[in-house]
C-alpha cells in the first residue's frame, strides 16, 4: 500500500474509526501509526471468522430465527452509523466478523475503507462497493445511507435462501441485473418461508430508495419485532421529514395530517418509539431543545463531522412551539414508503375523504403556486391546472396525491460529491 491514494483512503478510514465509538457491534479501534510507506491500524482481534464462513458452513441456509439473530445485530450497528452520518458503502458477509468461535458470539462490522461521512442533505456520487451488494442508486451516482440498507437486503436474501438475488457471470451483467431485474421469491425455499420474512426482504430491496425501509424501521418490522426485545435507535430520516414538513405550505401540512390518520399499526408503533426517544416534555410535546438533549446522549465525533448538529439548527420552527404526537405523525410520515404498502389505495382514498371534510378549500392556481413555492418563471397553469377541481375550485384527488409528494419544480438540486 504505497500509492498516495491508497494511504489517503486508509487515513479516511482511521478518521472514521476514531470518530465512531460506543456500539457493541462495531469493531473496536485502538490506534493508528504511519511510517514512510504504510499506515498501520490496531483494532480488536475477532477470532470467530467471517459471517461468510458460517453461511458456507451451513450450506447457505439459515432458519428464520437464526437469520433474525444475525440481521438484528447488522441493522443495529448500521442504524447507529447512519445516525452519526456515516455510510459504510461495502456491507457484505465478508465484512462482518464474530468475536469468537462460539455460536452466540457478537458480530462486528469491519472494513471502513470505502466509508464516508455524509451530511443529511448530501448525496454521494462515486461508484464503490462489491458488485453483488451494490445498490441501484450507487450505479446511478446519486445515493446516501439507503444504499447500505439495500446491501443488508441482499445479505438477508442470502441468509434465508442460500443464493444471491442478482447474479451474472460478469460484473457488468450483475450491474444490469441490479438495475433491471427483480429478486425471485418463487424458487425453494421461499414458498415455505413466512409472509413476514418475504415482506421484510422485499422492503429492503425496493429499487426506489425512498420506498426502502431504514435500518431503524427494519428493526420494527413485524418479522423482527417479535423475536426479542430490541432497543430501537434514533432514525435520521425523522429529522429529514420534520425539516421538510416545517418548510411545507399550510395546504400540504393539512394533506399530510389527513394521510397520517390512515397509518397502519406497524407505522404507528415505529413513530411512537421515535417520538418517545425524543423525550417529550410533561405536556407531551417535543421541542428543539428536547431533540438536542436526546441526540446528545447518542452523539459521537462522527456526528460533528457529518454536520448533523448544523442540520438540526434548521428545525428552528420547533424553537418557539412544541410538536405533539399527532403533528409528529404528520411531519414524520414518509409518503413514498406509505405508497409502497398494499393498503395504499385504500389509505389515500380515506385520507382524501378526511381532507375534504377538514382541510380542502376553494383555491386558485396562482394561490396554489404561491403556497407551493413555484417560481414565476414556471408555466404554473400547465403544471397545476389538473390539480384543481373545476366544479368548485377545490383541490382534486389527483392534486391531493401530487401535493403529498411535493412539487418537483420546487426541489433544489442536491449537492453531490
Amino acid at each position: 500500500m504505497t500509492s498516495a491514494i491508497s494511504i489517503e483512503d486508509v487515513r479516511r478510514e482511521v478518521k472514521i474509526l476514531r470518530a465512531l465509538s460506543g456500539h457493541q457491534n462495531l469493531v473496536q479501534f485502538y490506534d493508528a501509526f504511519e511510517d514512510n510507506a504504510n499506515v498501520y491500524i490496531v483494532m480488536e482481534l475477532c477470532g470467530g471468522g467471517e459471517l461468510l464462513d458460517r453461511i458456507l458452513a451451513r450450506g447457505g441456509k439459515y432458519s428464520e430465527d437464526d437469520a433474525k439473530a444475525v440481521l438484528i445485530q447488522i441493522l443495529n450497528v448500521v442504524a447507529f452509523c447512519h445516525l452519526q452520518g456515516v455510510v459504510h458503502r461495502d456491507l457484505k458477509p465478508e465484512n462482518f466478523l464474530y468475536t469468537s468461535k462460539e455460536e452466540n458470539s457478537l458480530l462486528k462490522v469491519i472494513d471502513f475503507g470505502l466509508s464516508d461521512f455524509v451530511r443529511p442533505d448530501e448525496r454521494l456520487n462515486d461508484i464503490v462497493g462489491s458488485a453483488y451488494y451494490v445498490a441501484p442508486e450507487v450505479l446511478h451516482r446519486s445515493y446516501t445511507t439507503e444504499a447500505d440498507v439495500w446491501s443488508i437486503g441482499v445479505i438477508a436474501y442470502v441468509l434465508l435462501c442460500g443464493s444471491r438475488p442478482f447474479w451474472a457471470r460478469t460484473e457488468s451483467g450483475i450491474f444490469r441485473a441490479v438495475l433491471k431485474a427483480d429478486p425471485s421469491f418463487d424458487e425453494p425455499p421461499w414458498p415455505s418461508l413466512s409472509f413476514e420474512a418475504k415482506d421484510f426482504v422485499k422492503r429492503l430491496l425496493y429499487k426506489d430508495p425512498r420506498k426502502r425501509m431504514t435500518a431503524s424501521q427494519a428493526l420494527m418490522h413485524p418479522w423482527i419485532a417479535g423475536y426479542k426485545k430490541i432497543d430501537i435507535p434514533f432514525d435520521i430520516l425523522i429529522f429529514k421529514q420534520i425539516k421538510a414538513y416545517l418548510r411545507s405550505s399550510s395546504l400540504r401540512k393539512a394533506a399530510l395530517m389527513a394521510l397520517s390518520k390512515t397509518l397502519i399499526t406497524n407505522e404507528l408503533l415505529y413513530l411512537k418509539a421515535q417520538f418517545a426517544l425524543l423525550a417529550p416534555n410533561k405536556n407531551g410535546l417535543i421541542t428543539l431543545d428536547s431533540i438536542r438533549l436526546a441526540l446528545a446522549t447518542n452523539a459521537t465525533e462522527a456526528m460533528k463531522e457529518s454536520r448533523i448538529p448544523d442540520f438540526l439548527a434548521l428545525l428552528n420552527g420547533l424553537q418557539y412551539k412544541g410538536m405533539d404526537f399527532e403533528e409528529f405523525c404528520a411531519a414524520s410520515i414518509s409518503v413514498h414508503q406509505h405508497e409502497s404498502l398494499d393498503c395504499w389505495e385504500q389509505s389515500i382514498r380515506h385520507a382524501y375523504e378526511l381532507f375534504e371534510m377538514n382541510g380542502n378549500r376553494v383555491i386558485v392556481i396562482e394561490e396554489l403556486a404561491s403556497e407551493l413555492g413555484v417560481g414565476s418563471s414556471i408555466p404554473v397553469h400547465t403544471i397545476l391546472h389538473d390539480w384543481i377541481r373545476h366544479t368548485d375550485g377545490k383541490l382534486s384527488f389527483l392534486g391531493f396525491v401530487k401535493l403529498l409528494h411535493g412539487v418537483s419544480t420546487r426541489q433544489p438540486l442536491a449537492k453531490t460529491r
